[in-house]
C-alpha cells in the first residue's frame, strides 16, 4: 500500500502547509506501515475554500446527477474491496477475512442505498397552500473514528453528496490510509472538484480547526462522548448544526423463554467482532437468576473459540491496550468474577488483549457503566423483567441492544421500553436503511438510510 503525502484538496493532490507526518502502525506487529501529512489549520482551510467554492453548482446538480455520480462511487469501492480490506487489516489489525466481509463489503451497500434514496427522495412537497423544499445544509465538517474506518466514512460523506452538500473529511490518526483509497475512488468517480476533500491530521489540530471553521455548516462527528461534547460547545456556540455519534454500553437482554445458547453464543460472537472496538457492541448480558450459572458456563465455552491473532485481531494501538486491559484490572478489583480471559497480554508482539468474560457483575461496577471498547463481556443477573429493564436503562448511554425471548412480541415489548436507538430482536440482522443513533449521552441525530440523509437538509417553505 502507498500512502499519498499531500492532501486530496479541490480535485488534486496538493502539498501540505507543514513537513510534519503521522507514523502509521500495523497493530498486530507494531511495524510502521506508512506516514501520512499532519494537516494544519491551514490545510483545513484550504479544503474548507475548495468546498464552500463546490458548494452552489453541486447543490444545483439535479439528484438524478448526483445518483449516478455515488453509484459511480459505489463500483469504484467495490472494484477495490480487496486493497481496501488489506489496508484495513494493515492499519487496525481486523483479521482478513472480517474486513473482506465488513469492513469492505458493508460500505458498498451502504453506498448504494444513498445512490438510491438520492434519484427517490422528496425534496420537494405539498402541505396545504404550501411547498416545502428540502435543500442542502452547505458544506460539512465530517470527523471520522478509527474502528470503523470506511464504513464512517462512507455513512457520513454519501448522504450528505446525496443532499446536495460538499464535504471536508478528518480520518482519524490510526486509520488514514483507507481514507486515502476512499479519496481516489471518488476522484475516479468523476465526483466534481471540490465536492469532497481529504484532509488527514490529528484531532487537537485538524479535527479542531474544522469544528471551528466558520465556512462549516454541519460538524458530523463520530467518536467518544466525550470529545462529543467539545465538539458540540463549539458548533453551539456558532449556532451550527452537529450530528454526533457517540459512546455505548449496550445491554443483551436475554429473557427467560428465550434460546439460551443461541443468545450467548451470538452475543459474545458480538462482543467479540472487530475486537470489541464497536460502540454499539453489547457487552452487557443480562441473564435471569434462574438460569444466570448456566448462561456464565456457555459464555466460557463460547469465548474460548476466539484466539487472539487468528479469530480476534489487537487492539487499534498501544494506548488502547493499556486502556482496556486497565478495565480488565479494574473489575477484578471491585469483585467481578474473572471467567475467561484476564489483563495479561496473550501475545508477546501486537496490541492484544485476552477475550475476557466476567460474572458477578452489579450495575454500578465501573465495567458495567463506562464504555470499555474491548472484547470484554460482562454478565450481570437480574430477578424479573422490571429488575432487567432497570439495569438495562441504568447508564448515561443508549446506542444499541438485543432482546431475546421465544416470542416475537414477548422481546419487542420489553424493546420499546429500552432506552435506546437501535435494538436487535432475536438476532435481527444489520439494516442499511435503518437509522442508527443514539439516546441520552450516544448522541445527537442519526445516520443511515432516510434519516441519515435528512441530517444533511434543512428546510424552506412557500406559501401560495
Amino acid at each position: 500500500m502507498k500512502a499519498h503525502d499531500g492532501m486530496y484538496i479541490g480535485g488534486a493532490w496538493r502539498p501540505a502547509a507543514t513537513a510534519d507526518t503521522i507514523v502509521v502502525v500495523n497493530p498486530a506487529d507494531e511495524q510502521v506501515i506508512g506516514h501520512v501529512p499532519a494537516g494544519t489549520a491551514q490545510d483545513v482551510d484550504a479544503a474548507v475554500r475548495a468546498a464552500r467554492e463546490a458548494f452552489p453548482a453541486w447543490a444545483a446538480t439535479a439528484p438524478a446527477e448526483r445518483a449516478a455520480l455515488i453509484t459511480a462511487l459505489r463500483d469504484q469501492l467495490a472494484a477495490r474491496k480487496d486493497e481496501i480490506a488489506e489496508t484495513v487489516t494493515a492499519e487496525l489489525g481486523a483479521p482478513l477475512q472480517f474486513s473482506q466481509m465488513v469492513h469492505a463489503g458493508v460500505p458498498v451497500l451502504v453506498a448504494g442505498s444513498y445512490a438510491e434514496l438520492a434519484a427517490t427522495y422528496a425534496f420537494e412537497e405539498k402541505v396545504g397552500n404550501s411547498t416545502v423544499y428540502a435543500e442542502p445544509l452547505g458544506v460539512v465538517g465530517a470527523i471520522t473514528p478509527w474502528n470503523y474506518p470506511l464504513h464512517q466514512v462512507v455513512a457520513k460523506v454519501a448522504p450528505a453528496l446525496a443532499a446536495g452538500c460538499t464535504v471536508v473529511l478528518k480520518p482519524a490518526e490510526d486509520t488514514p490510509l483507507t481514507a486515502q483509497l476512499f479519496a481516489e475512488a471518488v476522484d475516479a468517480a468523476g465526483i466534481p472538484a471540490g465536492v469532497f476533500n481529504l484532509v488527514t491530521g490529528i484531532g487537537a489540530v485538524a479535527g479542531q480547526a474544522l469544528a471551528e471553521h466558520e465556512g462549516v455548516d454541519l460538524v458530523s462527528f463520530t467518536g467518544s462522548t466525550a470529545v462529543g461534547r467539545q465538539i458540540g460547545a463549539t458548533a453551539g456556540a456558532a449556532v451550527k448544526k452537529v450530528a454526533l455519534e457517540l459512546g455505548g454500553k449496550s445491554a443483551n437482554v436475554i429473557l427467560p423463554s428465550a434460546d439460551l445458547a443461541k443468545a450467548v453464543n451470538v452475543g459474545v460472537a458480538n462482543v467479540m467482532g472487530n475486537s470489541g472496538q464497536t460502540c454499539s457492541a453489547w457487552t452487557r448480558m443480562l441473564v435471569h437468576a434462574d438460569q444466570y450459572e448456566e448462561a456464565v458456563e456457555l459464555a466460557k465455552t463460547a469465548v474460548a473459540k476466539y484466539t487472539p491473532g487468528e479469530r480476534v485481531g489487537p487492539l487499534v494501538n498501544a494506548k488502547q491496550q493499556a486502556r482496556v486491559r486497565g478495565y480488565i484490572e479494574k473489575g477484578i478489583e471491585e469483585g467481578a468474577r474473572l471467567v475467561a480471559g484476564g489483563p495479561e497480554a496473550p501475545l508477546a508482539i501486537g496490541y492484544y488483549v485476552s477475550p475476557t468474560v466476567f460474572a458477578d457483575v452489579t450495575p454500578e461496577m465501573t465495567i458495567a457503566q463506562e464504555e470499555i471498547f474491548g472484547p470484554v463481556v460482562s454478565i450481570l443477573k437480574y430477578e424479573d423483567e422490571d429488575d432487567a429493564l432497570r439495569i438495562a436503562n441504568g447508564t448515561v448511554y443508549g446506542l444499541a441492544g438485543a432482546v431475546w425471548a421465544a416470542e416475537p412480541a414477548e422481546a419487542v415489548a420489553f424493546a420499546r421500553r429500552m432506552d435506546t436507538g437501535q435494538v436487535d430482536i432475536n438476532g435481527g440482522r444489520f439494516n442499511p436503511l435503518a437509522p442508527f443513533g443514539g439516546y441520552k449521552q450516544s448522541g445527537v441525530g442519526r445516520e443511515l438510510g432516510s434519516h441519515g440523509l435528512a441530517e444533511y437538509l434543512q428546510t424552506k417553505s412557500l406559501q401560495f
